[in-house]
Formats: structure tokens, C-alpha cells, sequence
């Protein structure tokens, strides 16, 4: 047996051997078909083991029968099974967007006589979702996000695998829909909700309702409430059930006051674990984030620039085990302006200091809080809530209601409405000129909200993600970030401060900042002689100062380098040319083949990085022709452009259509030649 999995894997090497063999040198190679064998050994225990036995869901009958099933009790079929639900909403989310629509959905199925319940499939057991099609009426709901270039969220890698795996035509009892939260500017535009949908198809599912697309670049929140809207009267002609919606609680969670629990038993900011801050133990994740000692931070722009950007550097000691890479990316937990929490506690006037628990109405529901309790008040708007993002028309709705003035409550719900009037007016007053909650209060002075209800309401406030900008080979006890500072007026008058960099600017060398690694697919080649061209204007160049550094450390080892070339971009010279003398240094001591800098606004026509691309054919093409190309930086203008001017430079020296260097492109993306690390 063991023979013919290791058969397996040579087959798939051998497939992969003369592309690998361009990229590595044989001692290299030697040694990573060494590592091969180490995981066919493993490969083999894994595969040896006895085949998991799935219930053959054709004898069971046409509505199955449950008397045959033995779910523990806490499990999903157990919990769905206890108290007589019938929907179940997944969700992919990596913001939480996907689970406040997921929670929304299953909230929703109670108005019809249904009984839903949001699952987060990283808590359950896969197989459940076979014996989910022994539920009568059973229906299944995909919230799914795309994350990044087209991956799957953290919470749904090990769901979207199984479905992967998962035999055709198991699932062909369960009933199923799927909304996909994506953003158009992304070139993977919403690929893991496509790819569940038709996935479900394939297993034999059926869809009872079309597939949503979310856009996060328009108004994904529009998105959803038109698909919903359309949904449920579907779903209810489907199942032959009354479509006139009952109205009932949408509240989630109850007010438990708290006023008796010890000070020691109080959340204080911790993002899971209870004194988590205090006593740190590895490893160091999501939910588990390490209080690093800032190091450094400095402002790259020179005086004259209107702007900062910070360079940061975070101490990561052997102890806390954190180990990254090149092209990984650095999660920060950042806290509301306390100046901000001051104001909403005037707008509501309350008692933030108030100790109080969330608890969750459906108490067969993993999720029992909405955020760690018991806390205060003060400490859930500090580190908890994200308080300065535009509230959805969900959010706006619900706040109408405890208007006492008629005309304000009416404006609030005309926000709401699926109408012409009320989304221009939506996406103007609240989008257009960046309302916060805060905001919304600060005019609509009759919201007498209570607090409980608010903090259900507010959705988390999220890590932010920033691209490395060191080598670990370089700097293998810290690691460093480049962020720009977010700071802008609205054309209302009104002035935004990014919630995460305006916090970093005040992290002076000495104070911590929460933090952890994110893994990348953003990788140099393997060997250090292939070319490499990068892309990045402004704080693009973050993962580009790492890579560099990589490649100086390997010169330094007496490994050859491949042509490494930088495409970087900012306003003016003097102003904002970010990491210039290391730039230089690497240039002069030809760690950096070709260096070449767009500099925007230091003449009357404005030059961006696609613009000297265009210069630059001939090396661009070399590189292309035996490299790599990386691609940092707004995904929304700059990447696109750049990415037609490769396939126009394709096109024309390699003598080929349009269409011919378009498919050429895709082809280096797909195996892993051009990779991109964009945001909107």
C-alpha cells in the first residue's frame, strides 16, 4: 500500500520536475525530493489509517430518519436536532461582515416559522453537514467571503478542503443558497462563493435560490438586503410555507448586569483568553495575540510632506516561538481614541463604566457573547466595537426606532429603504460623507439608544493587516511594518483618523502593541538566480524591503542573485521617497539590479509606475521571460494598470495577440510566477 501512494507522489513529481529543475540547482533539488520521501512516509500513515464511513443518505429513506442517528448532543445535528431547527447558516468571514448576515439570516428564518442558527464551520464536525440532510425541510445557507487573491477565510480553509473531497453527489438531499461577499477590484471576484455554489450543485444539492454577489467596493450591504429581500419568499414557496413575516425580537442577546462580579473576572481587552496580556503563552494567533515592545517608529516623509509614514519595528524574543517570512503579513489590534469613547458616552449619556455581560439568547449557540464578558462599558467602545465605520442601513434601522423625534426617526428609516431615494440618500449621507455611529448621534439628538442594544448592534473592531517590510534572515527577533498615516477631511467638514494608524503614530519605542502573523502565499522563488521584477508604489514597497533584504543576506552567504528589479512610485523626490539611502545602498552594491522611481507630482504630467514600465520593455520582458513578478498596492487603479501594461509588453515582444499574452499572464499566475498583494 505504502508502494502505490509513493507512486502517487512520484507521478505528481515527475509531472513537475523540469519546471522545478529551472528554478533550483540539482543539490537543491536533491535535497527537496529528500523531503518528498519524508512526506510520503507520512502520507502513507495518514492514508494507511481506516476510510471515515459516511452514511449512505439513499437508505434512509425519502425524509431520513433520525432514530437511526445517534448525534452527541453537543454537536451541530445534536443542537439543530434539540431544538427543532431546520436552517443552518454558514459563514466565511474574515472582517465579521459574513457573520453579522449570517446571524441576520437565521434570525430571519423565525419571522417565516422556520428555526435557523448561525455555524462557523471551523467549530464543527465536517460530516455533520451529511446528516443535515435528514432534518425535514432541511435548508443550508452560505455567508462565504473571499479573502485576499481568491483564498478562502482563516475560519473556512478546512471547509472549503472537504468540500474538495467530498464525493459527488453525497449532499443530494439538502436544500441549499449562497451569498458571497467579495469586492470587484480584486481580480478573484467573489471566487469562494462561486465556487461553493456551484460545489453544493455538484454534490448534488439543491439550489432553491440563486447565487448573491456582495461587492465591498460598491455597497455590500445593498447587496445583501436585495437578495435577502428576494430570498425568503422563495424559500417559503419552496417549502409551502406562509410568506407573510411575523414580527418578532431581532435582538440576539440579553442584558445580564453584572455589578457583583470581582474586578479580576473583568475582560480588560484581551482578545479570547481572560488575562491573556498578562500571563502570554505561545503559540500566538488570532485569538491569542502577543503584547510586543515597539522597537521603533519612525516617520519616513521628510518635514516638507503633508503626510506620515511610519516605519515600526516590534520585538519578537525566541520565548514567544513567532516565526515569519518574507511576504507574510503582520496583524495589529488597534483601540478606539479615547477621545472618541468621551464622545459617545456625552451622545448617550450613560454610565460607560457600568460592568455588564452580552449573553446569547439561543443558548445552544458556540458564540455565547458577542465579544469577551463580563466587561465595562468604557473598555467594550475602547477595544471591542468599531465605532468609527458607517452603520449599515441594518444598524440604521434598528437606532431609528428609539428616536422620540418623529422627523429624525423618519429621515433614519427613509436611510433604510430599498428605494431609489433611499439608497442615493444612504450611500450620500452616510457613505459619501463618512457617518460613523458617533456621527449619526451627533444629529440625530432624540436617539435615546441603550447602550446593551448598541453594543449588539456595532460589529467588532477588527486586526489590521499590514505586509511585512523585513527578512527574517535579517532580522530573525523582529519584525517591521510601513503604514501610512489616515488622516482626511470629508467634504462635509468633517475629519477621519484611521482607527489603527492613528493609535500606531503614538506608539513610541518602549509601549506594546498586540499582535501575530498571517501567512502568505507572497513568496520569492525558491532559488536566489531567478529574476525577479517588483512592483510597488508608496507603502507597496513594504514586502519589497523585505525581499530585498532576503537576497542581500543570500549575496552576503555566497549564493548567486538572479536580476532584481524595483519599480517604485511616490509624489515627490524629496518629500516622501521612502527607505531611499537603503534603496541606493542595495543598488550600489548590486543587490538590486535596476532601480526605477516615478515620481508623480514633480511635474506638470503626472507619472505613475505603469508609466516607466512602459519605459522599460526590454528588461521588463527579460524578467517576465525567466522570472518572477510581484505586485504591491491598490488593487482598485494601479493594479490593473500595471497589469495591462505587462500583457501589452508581452504582446508586443513576444510577438503574440492580445488574447495570446493575456492567457500567457494568467498562465505565470497560476503557476505561482505572478503573484499580487493588493487592497482597496
Amino acid at each position: 500500500m505504502f508502494a502505490t501512494h509513493f507512486k502517487k507522489i512520484q507521478i505528481i513529481l515527475n509531472t513537475f520536475t523540469m519546471d522545478i529543475l529551472a528554478q533550483l540547482g540539482m543539490p537543491e533539488y536533491m535535497l527537496m525530493s529528500m523531503g518528498a520521501v519524508v512526506v510520503a512516509y507520512y502520507g502513507y500513515k495518514k492514508w494507511s489509517k481506516p476510510p471515515k464511513v459516511l452514511i449512505n443518505v439513499q437508505q434512509l429513506g425519502s425524509h431520513g430518519d433520525s432514530s437511526t442517528l445517534s448525534p452527541s448532543a453537543s454537536g451541530l445535528i445534536g443542537k439543530m436536532k434539540k431544538a427543532n431547527r431546520n436552517v443552518a447558516v454558514f459563514y466565511g468571514s474574515q472582517t465579521g461582515t459574513g457573520e453579522e448576515f449570517a446571524s441576520r439570516l437565521a434570525r430571519d428564518a423565525q419571522r417565516y416559522g422556520m428555526k435557523g442558527m448561525a455555524v462557523d464551520p471551523e467549530e464543527i464536525d465536517l460530516e455533520d453537514i451529511v446528516q443535515l440532510q435528514d432534518i425535514d425541510n432541511n435548508l443550508v445557507v452560505f455567508c462565504m467571503a473571499t479573502y485576499g487573491e481568491g483564498e478562502p477565510t482563516d475560519n473556512c480553509q478546512d471547509f472549503i478542503n472537504w468540500l474538495k473531497e467530498t464525493e459527488d453527489g453525497s449532499l443530494s438531499r439538502l436544500n441549499y443558497t449562497v451569498f458571497g461577499l467579495g469586492n470587484r477590484t480584486y481580480e478573484h471576484y467573489n471566487k469562494m462563493g462561486k465556487f461553493v455554489d456551484q460545489r453544493m450543485e455538484e454534490l448534488g444539492a439543491k439550489r432553491i435560490y440563486q447565487l448573491g454577489l456582495g461587492d465591498d467596493d460598491g455597497n455590500i450591504e445593498e447587496d445583501f438586503v436585495t437578495w435577502r429581500e428576494l430570498l425568503w419568499p422563495e424559500v417559503c414557496h419552496y417549502f409551502k410555507i406562509d410568506s407573510t413575516a411575523c414580527e418578532v425580537s431581532m435582538r440576539q442577546y440579553a442584558l445580564l448586569p453584572s455589578s457583583d462580579i470581582n474586578a479580576n473576572k473583568l475582560y480588560t481587552g484581551e482578545i479570547a483568553r481572560l488575562h491573556s496580556y498578562t500571563t502570554q503563552k505561545p503559540p500566538f494567533d488570532a485569538k491569542n495575540p502577543y503584547l510586543s515592545e515597539v522597537i521603533r517608529n519612525d516617520n519616513l516623509h521628510r518635514p516638507g510632506s503633508r503626510r506620515i509614514c511610519m516605519h515600526l519595528e516590534f520585538s519578537i524574543p525566541p520565548e514567544t516561538k513567532i516565526r515569519y517570512e518574507t511576504g507574510d503579513h503582520l496583524a495589529v489590534f488597534p483601540t478606539n481614541s479615547t477621545q472618541l469613547v468621551e464622545r459617545l458616552a456625552q451622545l448617550i449619556n450613560q454610565d460607560i463604566d457600568t460592568v455588564f455581560s452580552l449573553v446569547n439568547l439561543d443558548e445552544e449557540s458556540s458564540k455565547k457573547h458577542p465579544f469577551p464578558c463580563p466587561t465595562t462599558y468604557r473598555t467594550a467602545f475602547t477595544h471591542y466595537l468599531d465605532i468609527t465605520s458607517p452603520p449599515t442601513t441594518f444598524v440604521v434601522g434598528e437606532i431609528a426606532e428609539y428616536c422620540e423625534d418623529a422627523k429624525e426617526k423618519e429621515f433614519l428609516k427613509t436611510l433604510t429603504q430599498a428605494t431609489v431615494e433611499g439608497k442615493k440618500l444612504y450611500a450620500e449621507w452616510i457613505r459619501g460623507d463618512q457617518r460613523s455611529i458617533i456621527a449619526v448621534l451627533e444629529e440625530m439628538r432624540s436617539c435615546k439608544i441603550p447602550l446593551d442594544h448598541l453594543c449588539e448592534l456595532l460589529p467588532r473592531l477588527q486586526a489590521r493587516y499590514y505586509s511585512i517590510s523585513s527578512s527574517p534572515k535579517m532580522n530573525p527577533r523582529s519584525v517591521h511594518i510601513t503604514a501610512v498615516l489616515t488622516d482626511y477631511t470629508t467634504r462635509v467638514g468633517r475629519h477621519v483618523d484611521g482607527v489603527a494608524t492613528s493609535w500606531l503614530l503614538n506608539k513610541q519605542p518602549g509601549s506594546t502593541v498586540p499582535i501575530y502573523v498571517r501567512k502568505s502565499q507572497f513568496r520569492l522563488p525558491m532559488k536566489s538566480s531567478t529574476p525577479v521584477l517588483m512592483v510597488g508604489p508608496g507603502t507597496g514597497l513594504a514586502p519589497f524591503r523585505g525581499f530585498i533584504q532576503e537576497r542581500d543576506w543570500l549575496m552576503q552567504q555566497g549564493r548567486p542573485l538572479g536580476n532584481t528589479v524595483l519599480f517604485f512610485g511616490c509624489r515627490k523626490a524629496h518629500d516622501d521617497y521612502i527607505y531611499r539611502d537603503e534603496l541606493e545602498d542595495y543598488v550600489a552594491r548590486s543587490v538590486l539590479s535596476n532601480l526605477f522611481v516615478a515620481f508623480s507630482r514633480d511635474q506638470n504630467e503626472k507619472i505613475y509606475v505603469q508609466h516607466i514600465l512602459r519605459e522599460h520593455a526590454d528588461i521588463v520582458y527579460e524578467v517576465i521571460k525567466k522570472g518572477n513578478i510581484y505586485v504591491c498596492g491598490d488593487a482598485r487603479h494601479m493594479a490593473k494598470d500595471v497589469h495591462d501594461v505587462l500583457e501589452n509588453i508581452i504582446a508586443e515582444k513576444g510577438n503574440m495577440s492580445h488574447q495570446a499574452a493575456s492567457d500567457h499572464l494568467k498562465s505565470l499566475g497560476t503557476r505561482g510566477r505572478y503573484s499580487c498583494d493588493v487592497w482597496s
